[in-house]
């Protein structure tokens, strides 16, 4: 049986990547949402005890069960690790004194004037700094502006009087996780991370690598974090530029879809990305302003970043006004018109509906005073900006023959668009979703 190193004569760092290498460490994940739970359920199942933390009362309850709330874990892998106490889950943060290794998986949202707010990564360190003790590591893979990690965080740990590098260790790996991907899961998508010395990336790469295929170490938190607003403003860069394709070849009377599908074929030197009505989620429409936000302190102006972040706004808007255009060439007004609008969540066959686009366009069709429902099968319920609540009503060939136009906002796969066009009056397809569909095309207005 292998023999712990002995304390007395060992590093902290030492005695924690011994534990790491032998699966002898108890793992603390902060935050069981998106990020944290596909990520404490891939450690867990190589053999790390792993405690999920949350003050989401209904999640604790729902993980002690077995049951999950999220598409990317099932109940069935997750009720297996809860049964056998590899995962646990908790609300009493008493409970960090016992880990080795705690990862900060929090919301890192804006405020209304667009500015980060890191309150929970702030909260989430104060609750690790008042129970820091030596031979911990400690991960931030909260999405966040370059600089939080070092800048934020590790002053609230050194609150301790624990010295970072030698008693406890520092790093931030940016999460990559794309919901409802499934060729690409934690355990498969390459992780950065960056740490504060070069022991704390050693002993983050090395318990990264335990369950991670391939990680990449960068120089520094800094650079971690760098790398993934990059990536998302990258992201939000190309759609916006398809967008503004899209709202020129409106003019141009071009189909765009045709267009970009075209010159997707080119075997070098492009990128294919799609338009729509939006962009949604957590990443694309936050992200880019965590560095916009950063580049003011060092008297920089973000150009380039800001009109991509425009554009993509605009695009409900622009939705609107193709419905109005819709409903002239009926002979209706918007005031008072029926719309029908399908998909609530961001992104395909989710159930986020988070910075949705769909909402957008929701609260302007409510406000133009339009009598506006939704339906998706899985967002069983939303609240617009007035606070009040709607629920997704029922798709049948009456919902549809009873509106004056449907708007297809999300193209989730569960949908029959053969069956969405025969039945309803005109339908504006934001998605391109219905162009398999070859009857009755005289119906569908493309973005």
């Amino acid at each position: 049986m292998l023999q712990a190193p002995s304390q007395s004569s060992t590093s902290q760092k030492e005695l924690l990547l011994h534990k790491i290498t032998h699966v002898q460490a108890h793992i603390a994940v902060i935050g069981m949402g998106y990020v944290g739970l596909p990520l404490a359920a891939c450690v867990a199942k190589i053999g790390f005890s792993v405690t999920g933390f949350d003050l989401n009362a209904e999640r604790i309850a729902m993980l002690k069960q077995g049951k999950s709330y999220i598409n990317d874990v099932s109940s069935d892998e997750l009720a297996p690790l809860v049964r056998t106490g590899q995962l646990n889950a908790e609300m009493d943060f008493e409970q960090l004194r016992n880990a080795d290794v705690i990862i900060i998986c929090v919301p890192t949202p804006l405020t209304k004037n667009r500015d980060p707010d890191i309150s929970f990564i702030q909260s989430a360190g104060e609750e690790i700094a008042k129970r820091l003790r030596p031979g911990q590591l400690i991960t931030l893979e909260s999405t966040t502006y370059p600089g939080t990690t070092e800048e934020i965080l590790l002053p609230i740990l050194e609150k301790s009087g624990l010295t970072v590098g030698e008693d406890f260790f520092i790093a931030h790996s940016p999460e990559r996780v794309d919901p409802g991907n499934a060729r690409y899961t934690t355990h498969n998508t390459n992780k950065v991370l960056g740490g504060h010395t070069e022991a704390c990336s050693e002993v983050a790469s090395a318990f990264y690598r335990k369950s991670i295929l391939d990680v990449i170490t960068v120089s520094s938190p800094s650079c971690a974090e760098m790398v993934k607003v990059f990536e998302n403003t990258f992201r939000a860069v190309n759609i916006a530029l398809v967008n503004e394709l899209a709202l020129l070849c409106d003019k141009m009377g071009l189909n765009v879809w045709e267009v970009v599908e075209a010159a997707s074929t080119k075997p070098f030197g492009m990128m294919t990305f799609w338009p729509g009505p939006g962009v949604g989620g957590h990443c694309i429409p936050i992200d880019p302003f965590y560095l916009t936000w950063k580049a003011r302190e060092y008297n920089f102006h973000t150009r380039f970043i800001e009109l991509a972040g425009e554009i993509n706004s605009y695009m409900p808007q622009f939705v609107r006004e193709k419905v109005i255009r819709a409903l002239g060439k009926q002979g209706k007004p918007l005031y008072g018109a029926k719309i029908l609008l399908l998909g609530m969540a961001y992104k395909r066959d989710l159930g986020d509906w988070r910075q949705s686009p769909s909402l957008d366009l929701f609260n302007l069709l409510v406000s133009d005073n339009a009598c506006t429902q939704y339906n998706d099968p899985h967002v069983p319920q939303i609240e617009d900006n007035l606070g009040q609540w709607h629920h997704s009503v029922p798709l049948t060939k009456e919902s549809l023959a009873a509106v004056d136009c449907v708007i297809v906002a999300t193209n989730h796969s569960a949908y029959d668009y053969h069956f969405i066009v025969e039945h309803s009056p005109i339908v504006v397809d934001t998605r391109n979703a219905c162009a398999s569909v070859l009857d009755q095309r005289e119906k569908i207005v493309l973005l």
